[in-house]
């Protein structure tokens, strides 16, 4: 009979070696997959932050619902998933959510009162939902006022969209109400916010005034396609010029005197600038700028559908990277180019 031999110290070691690299290579693969997870998620919530900034609902909802798989009972999460229901006008929905959900809190209140009132508002009132525009109501604005500012609206909204060859995918905000009079408009009327937001403020009784609110409404209208078009910070030359070519008021402004702005004057926000001479410099040179680009492309409806493009191209290549792309220049390029 043989005997039996004992394991070498070799072989012993080789076991334990192959035991702790076995060991190392578990934990490494584990942190690697939960670094991978825990990356993938923060890129998503930044994603979604900004979808919540650009107004994108449809891509916010999409994620905060991929968000949820994984932590469903994050409250706020649940919270954001309730607000956007109710962006989107899917008011019954929104209340039914906030119904089966273990938890309340003002906000989640807040909703339920907001989203029954706008429902009972729209029954009240006769009115179809919007095709493009979700409508929200401050005072008491008449059937028939509702329905003109919505057809002349929806008229602005096509033309634009035609103009840029672009079909925002979320509803714009439009909150309509009513004065007792109309007031009278100067270069920015008191109702247009100076910093667009995202809604569109619109006073029923303005369509009125022909004369007046056709170039206020293709202004506005103008900056919420803007900000559809593109979940980047979009220069404030860019934004305001190319608004003010849309609206088409502002063409026979004569070039102003004095020194030239600089970039950086026109990229920061400059609407409520004190100084009326300077605003009127700002303002012409951003609509000077977009104009030279425009005519770099013939000016017709390609010229406007390539700076739709470049607007799109802002978020992944910069501003001048779109910019050079677009039209082989840099920003800088384009102001000395129109001194």
């Amino acid at each position: 009979m043989r005997k039996n031999r004992s394991q070498s110290p070799k072989g012993s070691l080789f076991v334990v070696l192959l035991v702790l690299f076995i060991f190392v290579a578990f934990v490494f693969i584990t942190y690697s997959k939960k670094n991978a997870e825990f990356e993938e998620r923060e890129a998503m919530v930044k994603e979604t932050n900004d979808c919540l900034a650009a107004g994108d609902w449809k891509c916010a909802e999409r994620n905060v619902r991929e968000l949820l798989k994984a932590e469903p009972n994050d409250t706020n999460l649940r919270m954001h998933l309730a607000g956007l229901l109710l962006e989107q006008e899917r008011y019954k929905e929104c209340v039914s959510y906030i119904e089966s959900l273990d938890f309340m809190s003002e906000k989640l209140d807040y909703f339920i009162v907001k989203a029954k009132r706008l429902e009972q508002e729209m029954e009240n009132l006769g009115v179809e939902k919007s095709m493009h525009f979700r409508l929200e109501f401050d005072g008491s604005p008449s059937k028939k006022d509702v329905m003109e500012a919505l057809a002349v609206l929806e008229v602005a909204y096509d033309s634009i969209s035609n103009l840029f060859d672009f079909l925002p995918e979320n509803k714009m905000s439009l909150v309509l109400y009513q004065e007792k009079e109309y007031q009278g408009v100067g270069p920015r009327p008191d109702w247009v916010a100076a910093v667009f937001d995202g809604k569109l403020r619109v006073p029923v009784n303005l369509m009125a005034y022909r004369e007046v609110y056709r170039p206020v409404l293709f202004h506005e209208l103008t900056h919420s396609f803007v900000r559809s078009m593109t979940r980047a910070q979009v220069p404030l030359w860019m934004n305001e010029g190319i608004a003010m070519v849309v609206d088409g008021s502002h063409n026979d402004e004569p070039r102003p005197i004095g020194s030239y702005p600089n970039l950086k004057s026109l990229t920061d926000p400059f609407v409520n600038e004190s100084n009326t001479e300077k605003a009127k410099k700002l303002y012409w040179f951003s609509k000077r700028m977009v104009q030279e680009l425009l005519w770099r492309d013939g000016g017709g409806a390609d010229a406007f559908r390539n700076f739709a493009k470049c607007l799109q191209d802002l978020q992944e290549l910069g501003t001048d990277g779109a910019l050079k792309k677009h039209y082989g220049m840099t920003a800088r390029d384009l102001l000395e180019s129109v001194k």
